[in-house]
């Protein structure tokens, strides 16, 4: 059996909006499972100080559940969490990491630029989130290109068409993940905008808390931009973010954890 699982494995809740979510994928072909981005993991559940750190909890808003990590959702789906073998990251913020020692022997998956921004000591990153010492494959820039963006190919188990699509800016090695399904293509782009109101309202608050947020914002706006005009001259192409709720909606069955 071939099929998609929409996952919300976050929950935030900041003044503008108290319930925001993380919108992970995970890929199922018959016993082997794929995850697009983790949430928040077991351990950052069960030591949140340890893991997290009070400060960190505070100004992001982590509001934590047991039941929304991504190995609970499998387990409530009747799979097991241990045929996750490849998690592949947008990028490697803590709200995106945080699951990924839950899958000890999966092999990470993450461009060359935010591998080396991950271990540059900026302090957005939590290295405890690496420290079970995954099988990293990194992703060096291509020459391919997927719909006039570049495009590298994911080397996976899975037998699913995947590519990291840089959209820099949010962070310096932030990507979107391309998914050939079927006979359509998904793009998945991360926090490259927080929610799709940002593509056409340039004073959204969003945009604003993304600003603020970005490695380099010169290079996010930049990546909204690919984003717009990937929409525009390609409206079969399903995209869709991290953060944003109401995509996220449209994916939701009763069964999943909203």
């Amino acid at each position: 059996m071939k099929r998609i699982h929409h996952l919300n494995c976050v929950k935030i809740s900041i003044p503008m909006n108290n319930d925001v979510i993380g919108h992970c994928l995970l890929i199922e072909e018959d016993d082997n499972l794929l995850l697009i981005d983790t949430g928040v993991g077991v351990q950052d559940v069960e030591h949140p100080n340890e893991r997290l750190g009070a400060e960190l909890i505070e100004a992001v808003g982590f509001q934590l559940d047991m039941e929304r990590t991504a190995f609970h959702q499998i387990q409530k789906l009747g799979l097991d969490p241990a045929h996750v073998k490849d998690c592949v990251l947008s990028h490697l913020d803590p709200d995106h990491t945080g699951g990924l020692a839950d899958f000890p022997h999966a092999t990470v998956h993450v461009s060359t630029e935010e591998l080396i921004n991950f271990y540059s000591e900026n302090p957005r990153y939590l290295q405890d989130h690496l420290a079970h010492h995954p099988l990293v494959k990194e992703y060096p820039a291509s020459d391919q290109h997927w719909f006039g963006l570049e495009a590298r190919k994911v080397d996976a188990s899975s037998e699913t068409e995947i590519f990291l699509i840089p959209l820099f800016g949010h962070t310096l090695g932030h990507c979107g993940v391309a998914i050939r399904w079927e006979e359509k293509w998904i793009l998945y782009v991360g926090d490259a905008y927080y929610l799709r109101a940002e593509l056409e309202d340039e004073q959204h608050p969003a945009g604003e808390l993304a600003a603020s947020r970005a490695d380099d914002n010169t290079r996010r706006l930049e990546s909204m931009v690919k984003i717009k005009k990937l929409i525009n001259e390609h409206p079969e192409i399903e995209v869709f973010g991290y953060h944003d709720r109401e995509e996220f909606s449209k994916y939701t069955v009763k069964s999943q954890l909203v």
